[in-house]
């Protein structure tokens, strides 16, 4: 088992892309490594904005960035007051046993604001304080 994950996304904007993460989503910054910032997300996930090479457009094929919380709800309304990209409302899947919902940062980047309601899934072990 690893003790803590990092998702590492490229945007053609660092300064876009940073303020969408820290003052529009509220996660702290915790690393400014000049070319990649890099956010909490929990007590032992992170995220990472890097400036792609040259601010060429971002591949963002395959990639979506999953933020887990019991309070799905309460953060589509947040979001949806900041007038974000969301792509629906939130909806339960049965196929996965989650409730969920899509949106996009500026870079196009998929994000997934998601509630596991199988049982089986790990709780968080520790309140994380961001």
């Amino acid at each position: 088992m690893f003790d803590q994950q990092v998702t590492f996304l490229y945007t053609s904007d660092l300064e876009v892309s940073a303020d969408f993460y820290e003052n529009q989503l509220g996660l702290k910054q915790v690393l400014d490594q000049g070319q990649c910032r890099i956010f909490q997300v929990s007590k032992d996930g992170f995220l990472g904005v890097c400036q792609g090479k040259d601010g060429a457009e971002p591949s963002r094929d395959g990639i979506i960035v999953t933020l887990v919380t019991d309070d799905v709800d309460g953060w589509y309304e947040r979001l949806k007051a900041q007038r974000m990209s969301i792509e629906a409302e939130p909806t339960l899947n049965p196929a996965f046993n989650i409730y969920h919902f899509f949106l996009r940062d500026p870079d196009g980047y998929l994000l997934e604001v998601q509630r596991f309601c199988d049982p089986a899934w790990p709780s968080p072990t520790e309140n994380f304080n961001g």
